[in-house]
């Protein structure tokens, strides 16, 4: 990604976490927890910003493991989405959405953030990926599935650690103790088939970007549009 198109990216979030925390947060607002939770999957999109394949190991292996840390924050927005139950948007007499400006701005605030999270979560999950795939030396769309297949894995089981544990990465810093016990001990049959559905989830995000882009890309070199 160019320069010109991190700064884009920077700016919209900037916008958005200054805007949600005007007009939410401030107003003490149900939705408040948008302006942090959103804050926090921007993060990983920011640190694979500073990622290379070129730069020195010690320095992309330190920011690879804030990323993996921090990434799982991505997807986890997708999960705020249930919040959108808490606004009752049928009419009791008629059984039919309401018109109310008010019940559709929440839902604009929720899905902007979990599309713009989700999507260039997506972004970062592919870039790192192929600086992985260069230092391995392994290219092919076979190896970049294998990768992201692991690193998914590894978001799913992140998302349900954020979403019912509670547990939020800055505790790995603050408390690792309390942090390991509650990882060794949260392995369940139904923790197992809720971090395989968001495997199913963000799996289907990522195949259907990469269909996606191959075909586009094709096309372009097929009838010379770029």
């Amino acid at each position: 990604m160019s320069k010109r198109f991190k700064w884009v990216v920077r700016t919209a979030f900037f916008i958005y976490i200054i805007y949600a925390y005007l007009t939410i947060y401030r107003q003490g607002n149900f939705f408040s927890f948008l302006v942090l939770n959103t804050f926090l999957a921007y993060l990983p999109v920011e640190i694979s910003f500073h990622m290379n394949e070129s730069q020195p190991k010690i320095i992309y292996w330190l920011l690879f493991v804030c990323w993996l840390l921090f990434y799982p924050n991505a997807p986890y927005v997708l999960t705020d989405l249930f919040h959108l139950a808490r606004m009752n948007p049928y009419d009791a007499a008629t059984g039919l959405m309401k018109f109310d400006l008010h019940l559709w701005l929440y839902f604009t605030n929720l899905v902007i953030s979990a599309l713009a999270c989700c999507l260039m979560g997506v972004w970062s999950l592919e870039y790192v990926t192929q600086t992985l795939q260069v230092r391995f030396r392994k290219p092919g769309l076979g190896w970049r599935t294998i990768i992201v297949t692991v690193l998914t894995i590894f978001s799913s089981v992140g998302v349900y650690v954020g979403r019912f544990l509670r547990l939020h990465t800055a505790y790995l810093f603050f408390d690792p103790g309390f942090v390991i016990k509650e990882l060794i001990t949260m392995w369940s049959p139904r923790m197992l088939a809720f971090v395989f559905m968001m495997f199913l989830l963000q799996m289907t995000v990522w195949v259907s970007i990469t269909i996606g882009r191959i075909t586009i890309t094709n096309l372009d070199s097929k009838y010379n549009l770029q």
